[in-house]
């Protein structure tokens, strides 16, 4: 159910039909830190790509380069899918909910498609529409402070999908939540992404997390920032707790588990 694809940078989870590449990319800071190097990876169309790696690895700092948020210093990335309008349909899921405080919750899942120029009015069902599919349907009024961390990742996930973005980028979205409200949200956020299949990037640092999500898991290793392997992962879906108290789920993560501390210790591996 797990395989390895180390060095293979054209290999998707769907297929050869990538949405965007990454060719030999590297960023070095004007401090003289570098963050990635010789980075090479494909990402396919509907593909749930996780980038799993230790602090320091430069996961966060490739979500950005994609985005658009920095520049990359060596190497560029490439936009192949049919149809893609550019960074313009991309969605970013930052680890802080980043809401504004003084909106409700309809106004803040509204914001960008009001800075699109949609009026509140034609914007509606749109809004409504996503507040229901992550479970927020009755919240429309309510201001962040009345909300749960997990209510406000959810406001935070809803804003990022109400445009309909091909792509959607997660930076460890989950990490400051307690255990039970992330699996509730992963168990959502898988049911989402099978629903509309987007393609998705999400940062983590739990194997966990990545073996119930993802179609591939990408290993980064550290100083500078690379890619150690790729693992595709091949589990079916729908995946619930079953899946996540199964042996073959305990059988994967162990699998990515030493993969990871490879990638940590700097050491080969054949991937079994």
């Amino acid at each position: 159910m797990l395989q390895t694809a180390a060095s293979q940078a054209s290999g998707t989870g769907r297929g050869d039909d990538p949405l965007l590449v990454l060719h030999s990319v590297g960023k070095t800071f004007s401090t003289g830190v570098t963050a990635l190097s010789g980075v090479n990876l494909a990402i396919g169309e509907g593909d749930f790509v996780s980038l799993l790696g230790p602090s320091g690895c430069g996961k966060s700092t490739a979500l950005r380069l994609i985005a658009g948020l920095a520049t990359p210093t060596a190497g560029h990335i490439a936009w192949q899918g049919a149809g893609f309008s550019g960074r313009s349909n991309v969605g970013f899921v930052f680890q802080e909910p980043t809401l504004m405080p003084w909106s409700s919750v309809f106004d803040n899942v509204w914001l960008p498609l009001r800075l699109r120029g949609v009026s509140r009015e034609k914007a509606a069902p749109a809004v409504r529409q996503m507040l229901d599919r992550v479970h927020l349907s009755g919240f429309e009024r309510a201001v962040p402070r009345e909300l749960s961390g997990g209510m406000k990742m959810r406001v935070s996930i809803a804003r990022a999908l109400v445009t309909k973005p091909s792509l959607l980028l997660m930076d460890e979205p989950f990490a400051a939540l307690d255990e039970i409200t992330r699996f509730k949200l992963n168990a959502d956020l898988l049911e989402l992404w099978e629903q509309e299949r987007f393609t998705t990037i999400f940062v983590t640092h739990s194997v966990f997390e990545s073996v119930f999500l993802s179609t591939r898991i990408v290993v980064m290793a550290a100083r500078p920032g690379r890619v150690f392997d790729e693992i595709a992962v091949d589990a079916p879906f729908p995946r619930d707790e079953a899946f996540r108290t199964s042996p073959e789920y305990a059988a994967l993560c162990r699998r990515v588990s030493g993969v990871l501390a490879a990638a940590m210790e700097g050491v080969a591996h054949d991937g079994r």
